[in-house]
């Protein structure tokens, strides 16, 4: 699952959020404009989560330190999943890609929830 599915389902989980408590639709709509599908790593992984939860500035660093040399979405997706999880498991506070994954997609639509 990519990294554009998780931000689709995180925005759906404050849209029903917001249903529940009944906010005013100004501010589903104020969400669903600031939130654009194509999001790319640098904006997922800031330099600020990448600082808190690993031993890196950027994502590109955590890349070149396992030599993993990523050029294209091709490249990336093309890294076998054990070693990028055990690569993440050794430079990270995650057990797992997906368990970074998430928790990067989850800071990023609060942020874009508390921006509005």
């Amino acid at each position: 699952m990519g990294i554009n599915e998780f931000i689709d389902r995180g925005l759906k989980r404050i849209q029903k959020d917001l249903e529940k408590k009944e906010v005013k639709k100004e501010v589903k709509v104020s969400v669903e404009e600031k939130v654009s599908v194509e999001v790319n790593f640098d904006e997922i992984f800031n330099s600020n989560f990448m600082k808190k939860y690993t031993y890196f500035s950027s994502f590109d660093e955590l890349l070149k330190s396992g030599n993993f040399f990523v050029n294209s979405q091709e490249d990336f997706e093309n890294i076998p999943d054990d070693i990028f999880d055990k690569h993440i498991q050794a430079v990270t506070h995650f057990g797992s890609w997906q368990e970074m994954l998430n928790e990067a997609a989850n800071q990023y639509t609060q942020n874009i929830f508390n921006q509005s």
